[in-house]
């Protein structure tokens, strides 16, 4: 199915099943511990041996010996499989560093070894005993002292469509900023971050001849599959992945890692079944991570509070051939002005590779650009919500031309300030005292592009009246099985116990995947193609006109005749399948999703502890599809975005480069103690550009802003404005207030 024009009236918008807070379909199984995860997979393939993947224990330089005879001695073992036996595996379209082979070391932890043996605690054990000579190369590790050398980079084209210019300019813009009345010129860092998911990386591996399976974590199959088959330089129809089940991915497992490597070299060595699960060091050490940033955001502007000159500039740094972090990409969309700078420089480092983490470039840019806007606010003399208001657009600031498909941030804006009684915030930094307790309310600005992706699905139809639906998008915990069911039983008229759904199969329809807020609104609308397919063909079964034919309660109905959906099966059953294809209507128009995020705080006066005490969040983001389903997800955002504001940062080793606190003691993340009542409202919104959904992504827009909400509460709470993330309490304890 082409989708190249607006969508119209279609049976989606009867919202009989699909906008409803259904629970969790997948919820059971998740909660009696019977939904099947990679590493768990016992069924799967019988006399499973384990994996122990070795690290290097350098980050730059060359492996130039390997003594495995105490390892291959040690009870159990039955292969081992290292670095040095092979050269270096080709790279997949997706990875930035080797995954294994070769001497040659690009980052600490890189994979060199795997032993496999008869146990988890054989194959652990044995591989310590591997003794490693490694020849030392000096490394860069340290951004700032790298930043003389970054240089401007563009962000690549989701197309074919030329690249954007490294420094993107709009009218003059130092002309313009030297003549504004009131400026601002500041620099803000935000760190490395892990994604520190609660499942590991992990896979089991088996051959069958030449042929490979793999069961793993993974949100994208069919890139895995690709990358996959082209790193072990195998036939794409030889490889297989199945991943039904994934415990959290946030990115981090968008790409082919370690772990599904390794397993598979260790399968074909031991010719038995292999499974690997990465440790929390591995994961932070030998996959990807978020890379840090230094931006620089100039704003000039009137006494009007309207904005003439806007300039963003971020540097970060990647193992060389990598890419920048996009930090500056919504500075170019998010507010007017006439006059526009934004530039991104890439400096060439050995730390572990830096790559996609929940809302890559718009969570850390908004982590600096919205303490930004409230820096100008006050220095304007403006409340920050007005400052963001009189700035709206409701065009592309770079092509005015260009509208955006739907927009309504100032209604988020307006609503959350409302609700959250902004009214009664105190202008003044650190006026409101309850005991030792300072109190601050901070507001940021949400935003996140609307990304569709080509998505394709199967839907079955038995006798029974039974909807079967197979495509291999993946639910990372978003509640994908529940709104693809949702959208099913919607189209062909069925209740949800009538509807089946399969994911994460590589032989099953390739669709979307997970990332990039684009799958839940790119997967349903694959599977809304291929139940078209299937209700035309019902009714040509049936002798029904298929433009007229109504399906619901599991019946068919035209003209005055009606027949049960499942008499169109037969014995044989009936297959609809189909991909949803989209023109130009992105580039036609901007299509972005807009949020409020609004923070109250407390920063004990004493100590400089941070409390988040209340959040709230109001997201324009398209219909929803499932507002119970959507919910949990802004709420796991917001939770990362009160984690990445006040303690997430990989301490980096400039000595050594490599990341020292690499585990869950060492890297601290928000338990539930640390989050307060948090309250989510959804616009009401259908976007009819996006999809024939009318649906947009909201999952990584509930991370967006965030963290600027909780700086902007600190220095309202305090007078100490911070703009180095995290905001720990080191950076502000000379700065408090005095005790009495």
């Amino acid at each position: 199915m082409k989708f190249e024009t607006p969508a119209t009236t279609n049976p989606i918008d009867q919202l009989k099943i699909v906008g409803k807070p259904v629970d969790r379909i997948d919820g059971p199984r998740k909660t009696t511990g019977t939904a099947p995860y990679a590493y768990e997979r016992h069924d799967v393939a019988p006399n499973q041996a384990y994996g122990q993947v070795l690290g290097a224990g350098i980050a730059k330089g060359r492996v130039t010996a390997m003594d495995t005879s105490a390892a291959r001695a040690a009870p159990g073992v039955v292969a081992i499989v290292t670095t040095l036996d092979m050269p270096r595996l080709e790279k997949g379209k997706t990875n930035t560093a080797s995954l294994f082979g070769g001497p040659e070391i690009q980052h600490y932890h890189q994979a060199i070894a795997v032993v496999v043996a008869e146990t988890f605690e054989q194959a652990r054990d044995a591989s310590a005993m591997i003794r490693v000579e490694y020849a030392r190369t000096p490394g860069r590790y340290d951004l700032e002292a790298e930043m003389p050398h970054a240089e401007l980079t563009a962000p690549e084209s989701d197309d074919d469509s030329p690249p954007p210019p490294p420094e993107d300019r709009v009218g003059d813009f130092e002309g313009a900023f030297a003549a504004a009345p009131v400026t601002l010129d500041a620099t803000y860092t935000t760190p490395d971050e892990s994604h520190a998911m609660m499942e590991p990386h992990a896979s089991i591996a088996q051959w069958e001849g030449d042929k490979l399976t793999v069961w793993t974590s993974n949100q994208m199959i069919a890139w895995g599959k690709r990358d996959l088959a082209k790193t072990l330089g195998l036939e794409p129809g030889n490889v297989r992945i199945e991943s039904p089940f994934i415990g959290g991915g946030f990115g981090g497992k968008l790409f082919l890692r370690a772990d599904a490597v390794l397993a598979a070299l260790g399968s074909r060595a031991a010719r038995r079944p292999v499974k690997v699960a990465l440790t929390r060091p591995m994961i932070a050490n030998n996959t990807t991570h978020r890379p840090a940033t230094i931006q620089r955001i100039r704003i000039g502007a009137g006494s009007d509070g309207r904005i003439t000159a806007i300039a963003h500039e971020s540097v970060s740094g990647d193992l060389e051939g990598g890419k920048a972090e996009t930090a500056v990409m919504q500075t170019k969309l998010l507010y007017a002005g006439a006059n526009r700078l934004t530039a991104m420089r890439l400096a060439v480092m050995d730390l572990p590779e830096g790559n996609a983490m929940r809302a890559p470039g718009e969570a850390p840019g908004l982590m600096a650009l919205e303490i930004a806007m409230d820096e100008m606010a006050e220095k304007l003399g403006m409340d920050p919500v007005e400052f963001r208001i009189v700035n709206d657009t409701q065009v592309d600031p770079e092509d005015p031309a260009r509208r955006f498909s739907q927009r309504q941030l100032n209604e988020c804006l307006r609503l959350g300030a409302e609700r959250f009684g902004w009214a009664r915030r105190n202008a003044t930094p650190g006026a409101r005292r309850e005991g030792r307790w300072l109190i601050g309310m901070g507001m940021a600005a949400g935003f996140r592009n609307n990304l569709v992706m080509k998505s394709g699905a199967r839907v079955l139809l038995d006798a029974s009246g039974g909807v079967t639906v197979e495509t291999d998008m993946t639910d990372i915990g978003t509640g994908s099985y529940t709104v693809i069911a949702q959208t099913a039983a919607e189209m062909m008229g069925v209740g949800l116990d009538k509807v089946t759904v399969r994911l994460g199969d590589s032989s099953f329809p390739v669709s979307a995947g997970s990332g990039g807020q684009w799958g839940g609104n790119s997967a349903t609308a694959g599977v809304y193609a291929a139940c078209v397919k299937l209700r035309e063909a019902v009714a040509q079964r049936l002798g029904f006109n298929s433009a007229e034919a109504e399906f619901a309660d599991g019946v068919v109905r035209g003209g005055n005749r009606s027949a049960p959906l499942g008499e169109a099966a037969g014995a044989d059953g009936l297959v609809g399948e189909d991909t949803i294809e989209y023109g130009d209507l992105a580039k036609r128009f901007q299509q972005s999703t807009f949020a409020g995020h609004f923070v109250e705080v407390a920063v004990d006066v004493a100590t400089g502890e941070t409390r988040v005490r209340r959040m709230l969040a109001v997201c324009a983001a398209g219909r929803i599809l499932n507002p119970k389903s959507a919910r949990s997800q802004v709420i796991g955002a917001m939770t990362m975005g009160v984690g990445a504001a006040l303690m997430e940062e990989l301490a980096v080793d400039k000595r050594h480069g490599f990341f020292v606190n690499h585990d869950l003691a060492g890297y601290e993340v928000p338990v539930h103690a640390d989050i307060p009542h948090q309250e989510v409202i959804f616009l009401d919104e259908v976007d009819p550009i996006s999809s024939p959904m009318k649906a947009k992504g909201v999952g990584e827009l509930g991370i967006c802003g965030v963290g600027a909400a909780v700086a902007n509460g600190i220095y309202n709470a305090t007078g100490v404005r911070l703009r180095d993330y995290p905001m720990t309490l080191d950076k502000m304890l000379d700065r408090l207030p005095e005790l009495a």
